[in-house]
């Protein structure tokens, strides 16, 4: 039996913390072991006790228990714990009495551990268990939000959230979230916010550091997501953090100043929302880049044709930057407003050489800043929740 010796390197700030084991399975073990003697041979040393958990013959065992092998009377020597011919990941504790497996297991799947101990003189004990996972009765299921799905091999901006569905609720949230791990080239603090019972989000507290690549590991498989509700795949992503992009819009000043990694690399006179109606009033806060469309089909909301301030116009060069209809697009008249003054339904227009340059040059996650007008954008009108602060941000985490 190969002999593997597994170092606990303790809990980290971005990977998720095991799932703590409660309640006992079955105890039983295949395991062989002889008691010890002295030197002088006139004194018996019991021999280490290994007990596996789930175990052997096991057929139901709940996959978000994992596995523990502990010792008494000695210290481990070594656990292996495989499934298909792969290794678990697991920890010993400070003393070395107690192994525990990462993270959960997979459903229906079967495992197999093998592990050694020793007593005080160096006499081994051995214990071996086979066992399976439940069936679940229910099952759930995550995907990313579509823009970091559907955009593989892209780069994203720094202020880019990372953005998880469910297929259905989540009771257990603190289970869920303990399985999702953040691993960052340039690693920054960051932390989850629950929007509802199908939806975590992750943003950190800065902007991303420029240049990096950034994975989501989110170990779901075997989580117990609600009462029968198991997760049963995992999901891992990596995807590329590319060069700091930051617009700053000042609506007073009707300018826009575009740095990319610090330097200044574009100015460019805009024209905003005219502020006769609220609607029409942009939005001042960080904004992130959401998509882009050319040319893009836009429609006064909540107006009939016919109907004053009714519109029906398709727009080039147009990137959304909210969910209540903002875009930076190119002006589709008007030019004298560039500038010098406020004149569209909301939108933030510009000249056409500048507009071709934003949206070929914009990656999803890039931050547009606005300021000066009387309209606060909310922390949650598409990817706004820079306009949160993080302390707030991370209530919404669920409780350790």
């Amino acid at each position: 039996m190969a002999q593997v010796r597994m170092i606990s390197k303790g809990n980290r700030r971005w990977k998720a913390a095991a799932v703590a084991v409660a309640g006992a399975l079955a105890l039983t073990a295949c395991s062989s072991s002889r008691e010890g003697t002295t030197a002088g041979g006139d004194t018996k040393v019991p021999a280490a006790k290994v007990t596996i958990t789930p175990g052997q013959g096991a057929e139901k065992a709940r996959p978000d228990k994992g596995v523990v092998v502990t010792a008494a009377g000695g210290t481990l020597d070594a656990v292996n714990v495989q499934t298909a011919g792969k290794p678990v990941p697991g920890d010993f504790n400070a003393q070395r009495t107690q192994w525990r497996s990462r993270w959960t297991l997979k459903p229906s799947t079967e495992y197999t551990v093998n592990a050694t101990a020793k007593n005080s003189i160096g006499t081994a004990s051995q214990a071996a268990s086979k066992f399976k996972t439940l069936k679940p009765k229910e099952t759930v299921a995550a995907s990313l939000d579509w823009i970091l799905e559907g955009n593989k091999g892209d780069t994203y901006g720094v202020g880019m959230p990372i953005i998880l569905d469910f297929d259905r609720a989540v009771r257990n949230k603190e289970l869920v979230e303990k399985a999702l791990e953040v691993k960052a080239e340039k690693p920054v603090e960051g932390a989850w916010r629950w929007m509802g019972d199908q939806r975590i989000i992750y943003r950190t507290k800065d902007y991303w550091p420029a240049h990096q690549k950034v994975t989501l590991n989110a170990r779901l498989a075997g989580v117990r997501a609600a009462k029968d509700v198991y997760g049963t795949k995992n999901l891992t992503r990596t995807f590329e953090i590319g060069a700091s992009r930051i617009a700053k819009l000042n609506m007073k000043k009707h300018k826009m100043v575009v740095t990319i990694d610090g330097k200044k690399a574009r100015t460019v006179p805009i024209s905003g929302g005219n502020a006769s109606t609220l609607e029409y009033t942009t939005t001042s806060g960080v904004h992130l880049t959401m998509e882009k469309n050319n040319p893009t089909r836009m429609i006064s909301p909540g107006r009939k044709k016919g109907d004053p301030g009714y519109y029906d116009e398709m727009i080039n060069w147009a990137v959304r930057i909210s969910n209540s209809g903002e875009y930076l697009h190119q002006t589709s008249g008007q030019e004298y407003c560039l500038g010098n003054q406020n004149c569209s339904h909301g939108c933030v227009r510009q000249p056409a050489k500048d507009a071709i340059w934003f949206y070929k040059n914009v990656q999803p996650g890039d931050i547009v800043d606005i300021k000066g007008t009387k309209r606060g954008l909310e922390y949650d009108n598409g990817w706004s929740f820079w306009q949160m602060p993080f302390d707030k941000w991370k209530k919404g985490s669920a409780p350790a």
